[in-house]
């Protein structure tokens, strides 16, 4: 048990020096409830003798955890994902506890060395993400937008939606506006692309929102 409050005080202390929502003591209850548990499955079997599955117990607390760790998940209003760090790191740590119960304590300490690896050092690996954006363009024809959606091809840009409306002008002609979802593959000047956009014959304008 000292086993275990040492791993998950050390996990904890990482994540409160972050200001994470789950810290020291949170990590310390999960691993020492996971642990107990595990002791208790040894225990029924080997002391009580009791025809019992020792994994049980384990398994219950491994899906247990799958809760506890979705409440630290937060979807902010951009669509952002936020806490499944902390909640993986919650779920490792109660996995942790398993085997300090068990006995595996060389795999306990590798495994608590590799979370504190994870989410102290490999945090600091910055992925370079590139943002997705959509571009609404303004045509008369309806071949131009097959114009547009080939240079976009060719441009590495992947075409992820798109909407397209049509209408009458003023004199009554004929006129379209589409909304192209666009991943790009890497960095787009947004000015250059809409200025690329504009060129093509019947393009009346094009905006990046």
């Amino acid at each position: 048990m000292a086993l275990a409050i040492l791993c998950g005080g050390a996990i904890g202390i990482e994540r409160s020096m972050k200001n994470r929502p789950a810290g020291f003591r949170t990590h310390i209850l999960i691993i020492v409830g996971a642990t107990t548990a595990s002791l208790t499955g040894h225990y029924i079997y080997l002391v009580m003798n009791l025809p019992t599955d020792m994994s049980r117990l384990g398994a219950q607390v491994i899906t247990g955890l799958g809760f506890i760790g979705a409440g630290t998940i937060i979807v902010t209003g951009h669509r952002t994902v936020k806490g499944l760090t902390t909640a993986a790191g919650l779920w490792a740590t109660g996995i942790v506890g398993l085997a300090i119960g068990a006995g595996f304590y060389e795999g306990a300490i590798l495994g608590t060395l590799a979370i504190l690896f994870t989410e102290a050092v490999m945090a600091r690996v910055k992925i370079k993400r590139v943002k997705p954006f959509r571009c609404v363009v303004n045509y008369t024809e309806k071949d131009t937008l097959d114009h547009v959606l080939r240079y976009c091809k060719d441009h590495n840009l992947i075409i992820k939606g798109l909407q397209i409306e049509g209408d009458r002008d003023e004199s009554g002609a004929k006129v379209y506006s589409a909304l192209i979802s666009l991943q790009p593959t890497a960095e787009v000047d947004h000015a250059e692309f809409v200025r690329k956009i504009e060129a093509f014959d019947g393009v009346l304008s094009a905006v990046v929102r």
